[in-house]
Parts: structure tokens; sequence; C-alpha cells
């Protein structure tokens, strides 16, 4: 039998192409956080409770609640004496103390560029600074670190809040931001705020994370041809929404941002010849492959990768987990030496 005649295939057109970004996807701090949880299910058994969503990815989140994670809103939702995961976007003081007057046992999965922020808005407030937080009203990252110097830390949220500033002191102002933001917005806020405070003191080094910078100039490399930028990402996943921004800002005629192909309209293909494709950094590799499968079925190539950074970065688990494991291990030999 003629396998090309028993088996249709949509043709592809010679212009056609389809540029991936790399890096993209899952960071150290997410894949460090996502690890967390399945370890500590393994480990205690299910319920593992967690406040807030580990990261922002509706499909992370519906799998680990398939193994037994309960994802809660507030420690009030936890039973007093389980175990319970900080997400990756860190907590305030407030909420470890929360968590110790209700007897809860606690991880930590904070991603650690986080709380080097923390760290420094800790240092920064012991010196009696008044510190421009720069980021977004209500995300879950914000609201920890302004928690670590509620007295000091006021948000910036863009250069349009800059002529609202009050401060104590014109000398002493610093700034700190968001991680997940775009670098190019944040460098604009910070310029306008230098403007009004030429003493604006910077943090020993920069807030946004590596991986969140890596994603930007990638897409950036990949999007000034592009008809179309498909970012996958959920909605309220910050560096997503933002990816899909920089691509516009970079020249690319058309871009969104989906959860997983399902969300992808046909119609945006219309006209189409070249598509780029990234994902933000709690992306699960799968979901870019969904989607690259979804372009191929409709006649586009296979995806040639555009290499803009390497990425080797991996974070240890939270030590209080470590711990426990290796307790556990350690029980394990015992066993079977006895």
């Amino acid at each position: 039998m003629d396998t090309d005649l028993a088996m249709p295939r949509v043709l592809e057109d010679a212009d056609r192409a389809v540029l991936l970004a790399a890096p993209r996807g899952y960071c150290a701090g997410v894949d460090r956080a996502v690890i967390t949880v399945e370890k500590a299910l393994d480990l205690y058994g299910a319920p593992v409770y967690v406040r807030k969503q580990i990261v922002h990815n509706k499909h992370v989140v519906a799998n680990l609640e398939s193994r037994g994670a309960v994802f809660v809103e507030e420690l009030d939702e936890v039973p007093a004496g389980e175990t319970v995961v900080f997400s990756a976007h860190g907590v305030s003081p407030a909420v470890h103390a929360e968590a110790a007057e209700r007897d809860l046992k606690t991880i930590d999965a904070t991603c650690p560029l986080v709380t080097k922020v923390h760290h420094e808005a800790k240092r920064f407030a012991a010196d009696d600074y008044d510190i421009l937080l720069i980021g977004h009203e209500g995300h879950e990252e914000v609201e920890g670190t302004a928690g670590e110097a509620p007295d000091h830390i006021q948000l910036v949220q863009s250069p349009e809040d800059v002529p609202n500033i009050v401060v104590r002191d014109p000398a002493k102002v610093s700034w700190l931001s968001q991680t997940t933001l775009s670098v190019d917005e944040t460098m604009a806020t910070v310029n306008a705020i230098r403007e009004r405070f030429p003493l604006l003191l910077d943090p020993p080094s920069d807030d946004i994370c590596y991986a969140t910078q890596n994603r930007q100039l990638a897409v950036k490399e990949i999007s000034p041809e592009a008809d179309l930028v498909i970012v996958v990402g959920s909605a309220n996943s910050s560096n997503s929404v933002r990816l899909a921004e920089v691509a516009l800002e970079a020249g690319a005629k058309a871009a969104y941002r989906v959860d997983d192909a399902s969300e992808i309209d046909v119609a945006w293909l219309t006209g189409v010849d070249k598509v780029s494709v990234t994902s933000g950094a709690s992306v699960p590799e799968e979901l870019v492959d969904g989607v690259l499968s979804f372009l191929a079925e409709r006649g586009y190539p296979d995806a040639r990768a555009v290499h803009t950074a390497e990425e080797s970065l991996i974070f240890a688990l939270p030590p209080e987990l470590r711990k426990d494991i290796r307790a556990a291990e350690l029980a394990a030999k015992a066993a079977q030496g006895s």
C-alpha cells in the first residue's frame, strides 16, 4: 500500500517557519518549588497543604492537586499541626508567625532570588531608607516583600505613580522590584524615580531574576519578523504576560498568551507564515510541545530553536525538607540492616 496515499497530510508552505525561543519554560526557582511539593507528598503522604498557588500555572496546580496537594488562600484553612508549603513567591514575616502560632509544619519553597529581595528590604529598612518597591499591587511576591518592612515600603507600579511619591528624606531613598517584571518597563520607572530623587540608591544587584531577563531577551530575538508570537503561560503569571507585551514591543505583528494549545484560535493563523513560540518560567515543556503539534497539524514545519542563553542554575531543596528526606533515608537503611 502506498502510505502517502493512505495517510493524507497537510503540505507545508515553503515560506512558513516556526521559531522556538531558548531558554523558555521552567526556571530553577519554579523547578525547586514544584519538586518540593512532590517530595513532600512522597515523604509525608497526602494531604500536603500549599498556601497560594505554588507557581502561577493552572496545569501544574491541577497535577499536584491530583496527587494530593491541597491549595489554600490563607493559613486558617489548614488544620492545626498539618504540613504547609509556602509558594515560590514568598510570604511576609506575619505569615511565618501565624504558622508558628497554629503549630503548622512549614516548608518554605520561596525562590532564593525572591528571598534575596527580602534581605535587601530588611537591610534598607535597618538603614532607615524609604523603599520604593516596583511591582504589581496584589501580587503575592509584592505582598511578601512589603511585609518585611511595611513602615518603610511603598508600592510604585509605573512612571505615572512617581509624582505622587512622598518620602521623609530625598537623600535616603532606595528601590527594589518584583522579580518577574519587564526589564525595560522597570528601568523606565527607575529612571523616572531618579529624576525626582537623584540620590536614589540601587539594590546591590538587579532584582529582575535571571530567568525573566533571559526569556525576555529570547522573545526579543524571535519577534521582529514574526507574524504571530504564541506565549504559553497562565493569565496570573506576571512573567508570561510580560513576554507577550515584550514580543509586541520587539516588532511582532501579533502576540497572544495561551494556557495550552486548546486556547489557540485558528483564525490567528490566517495569512501567517512566521510563528514564534515561547513560554513563561512556570510552564512545563509538554504544554509547549502541544502548541508545536497544533502548528504541525496545520502545515507548519518543525520548529527551529533560537538560543540566546544557557541556563544551568539549580537550587537546593528547602533545608527543612532535606533534613526529613535524609532522616527517612537513614531510617530505611537501618531497617534494611536489622
